[in-house]
C-alpha cells in the first residue's frame, strides 16, 4: 500500500506531459482498491481530535481520475445521451454483490464503496470516493456527495443531502457515523461530522457557519479553526431559530435559522425512528 501511495502521490505532484498505459494501470489498482472499501479517503483515528483522518493521498489519487480520463460517450443502449470521464462510469454490480438498487433512475459512480445490505431507492446519488457501509438505506432523491463517509445502518432519508469535497485535498468530508437517522430534506455540508445514533430531524441544516444549541446540556457547538461542527451522540437535532437581538434585526423583529439540539435519544425516539427490517 505505502507504494501505491508513494506512486500516486508522485503523480500528481508531478503531471507528466501525456498520461501512458502504465499511469492508466496505476490508477486502475488504485480504483479497484477505493471500489472494494480497502483504502478510504477519511477514517477513523482515536489519536484525532474529531475522531476522524483525512488521507489526503487517496482524494489525490481520485482527482488523478479526472486528469487522466477523456470525455467519452456513457448513453449505452438508452434514448438520453451522457458524456463523462473514461475513468468514472456507473459501478458495477452484481446480485452476489448484496446491495439492492430498487428500479427507477439512480445512479452510484465508481470509486465508492457499497456495503452489503445497502438499499438504494430511486432516483438517488452516490459520487465516487463516497463509502456508504452495511445496512445502510438511501432514500429516494437524496445525494451522497464525493467522499462522504455513511456508517453502518444507517438511513437518508429522502431528499436530504451529504454534501461532497474533493479539493482542497486536506479537507474533511462529511461524516456520518452507524446508527444514524438523517431525517427528511436534511442537509450536512463543509465535513460537518455528525456521530453514531444521532437524529437529524426533516428540514436541519448543519454547515461550519451556523451554531448549534444544544437545550439539554446548556453548550453551543461550533466548527472552530481545526475543527468542523461535530453533533455529538445520540443527540436529537431539529430546525430552529433565534431572535436578532441588535440593529435592525431586533427591530424588524427578525429571526435566524438555527440547528437545536432538543434531547437525546430515549425509548420514545427509538420507536419513532426504528428501521423496518422488512423493508430491506
Amino acid at each position: 500500500m505505502n507504494s501505491l501511495q508513494q506512486e500516486i502521490e508522485s503523480l500528481f505532484e508531478h503531471k507528466p506531459a501525456a498520461y501512458t498505459e502504465e499511469h492508466k494501470q496505476l490508477f486502475s489498482r488504485f480504483l479497484d482498491l477505493l471500489n472494494r472499501g480497502e483504502i478510504r479517503s477519511a477514517q477513523p483515528d482515536a489519536s484525532q481530535a474529531s475522531g476522524w483522518r483525512v488521507n489526503v493521498w487517496v482524494k489525490k489519487g481520485i482527482l488523478l481520475g479526472f486528469r487522466i480520463g477523456g470525455i467519452v460517450d456513457m448513453s449505452g443502449a438508452g434514448p438520453l445521451p451522457f458524456f463523462d470521464k473514461s475513468t468514472y462510469p456507473v459501478k458495477q454490480f452484481t446480485a452476489e454483490s448484496g446491495v439492492r438498487i430498487v428500479p427507477g433512475g439512480s445512479s452510484i459512480r465508481t470509486g465508492s464503496y457499497i456495503g452489503r445490505g445497502v438499499t438504494c431507492m430511486p432516483p438517488m446519488y452516490i459520487n465516487t470516493g463516497a463509502y456508504v457501509a452495511d445496512g445502510t438505506m438511501i432514500d429516494s432523491h437524496a445525494l451522497v456527495g464525493s467522499c462522504a463517509q455513511v456508517g453502518r445502518n444507517c438511513h437518508i432519508s429522502a431528499a436530504s443531502q451529504l454534501g461532497g469535497v474533493l479539493e482542497p485535498v486536506g479537507a474533511l468530508p462529511v461524516i456520518i457515523e452507524d446508527d444514524v437517522l438523517v431525517g427528511g430534506n436534511c442537509g450536512v455540508y463543509e465535513g460537518t461530522i455528525v456521530k453514531r445514533r444521532a437524529v437529524l430531524g426533516s428540514g436541519t441544516i448543519l454547515n461550519r457557519s451556523t451554531p448549534v444549541y444544544d437545550l439539554v446540556r446548556g453548550v453551543v457547538h461550533r466548527a472552530t479553526e481545526d475543527l468542523p461542527l461535530i453533533i455529538p451522540e445520540e443527540a436529537v437535532v431539529v430546525a430552529g431559530s433565534r431572535q436578532v437581538s441588535s440593529g435592525h434585526g431586533a427591530q424588524w423583529g427578525i429571526s435566524l435559522y438555527t440547528p437545536v439540539i432538543v434531547k437525546y435519544r430515549d425509548v420514545g425516539t427509538e420507536a419513532k425512528v426504528q428501521l423496518e427490517d422488512l423493508l430491506r
